[in-house]
């Protein structure tokens, strides 16, 4: 499976699913491209360093519908059939949704539903809960809305801030997009209305 990630700053889910793919971790897959909207992301020298070809595509001047079509023809002529937002500071057009349906999946620093949108560690962290953590899903035209992949859950310590709070969450992160994205790289994942599952039958078929 050719991937396609979208980055606008330090990358680091980015470099996660990179190196991972240089593993062997995400079998059957390679990355094909790393596309910023912010020429001075932090993640474009790293996807540099790991030898993946990044294109910039800024969005300044431009409408959505505009600056998608460009990032639509970059992933076509690449052959991209999964894209992942890694940090991707912009909500996609309804027409890039339609190019790829259910092939678009982002990471949000949260237990979706809860705290969707920005600085979703600190509206955790604010809010007093115990438990939060991260979600992998499936991206639809509403923000942080679409079907639930993965999720994995951070304790809220007595001692915690924001700050370490975000840094923890952010190992979990990491760890989860890895994991999803091998389950959709391989054909496992099954999506019917809201509800996803992994398909053991599809799992035992892939690695034969």
């Amino acid at each position: 499976m050719k991937i396609g990630i979208l980055i606008s700053g330090r990358g680091s889910n980015m470099v996660a699913l990179v190196d991972a793919v240089k593993r062997g971790e995400i079998p059957n897959s390679e990355i094909a491209v790393v596309i910023s909207d912010k020429p001075e992301a932090v993640g474009l020298a790293k996807a540099a360093e790991r030898g993946v070809e990044s294109v910039v595509i800024e969005r300044s001047g431009r409408t959505r519908e505009e600056h998608d079509a460009e990032i639509i023809s970059e992933l076509s002529k690449r052959g991209v059939e999964l894209v992942c937002l890694a940090g991707y500071m912009r909500l996609l057009s309804a027409e890039f949704i339609r190019s790829f349906p259910n092939r678009i999946v982002n990471i949000h620093p949260s237990l979706l539903p809860s705290f969707p949108g920005l600085d979703a560690q600190k509206q955790a962290f604010e809010h007093g809960v115990k438990i939060t953590g991260c979600t992998v899903h499936l991206v639809d035209e509403n923000l942080d809305n679409g079907a639930i992949i993965l999720q994995k859950a951070v304790e809220v310590r007595d001692d915690d801030t924001a700050d370490t709070l975000s840094a923890r969450i952010l190992e979990q992160e990491h760890a989860a997009y890895v994991e999803a994205v091998r389950q959709v790289a391989s054909g496992r994942l099954s999506i019917e209305g809201r509800k996803t599952t992994f398909n053991a039958e599809i799992a035992e078929y892939a690695e034969t």
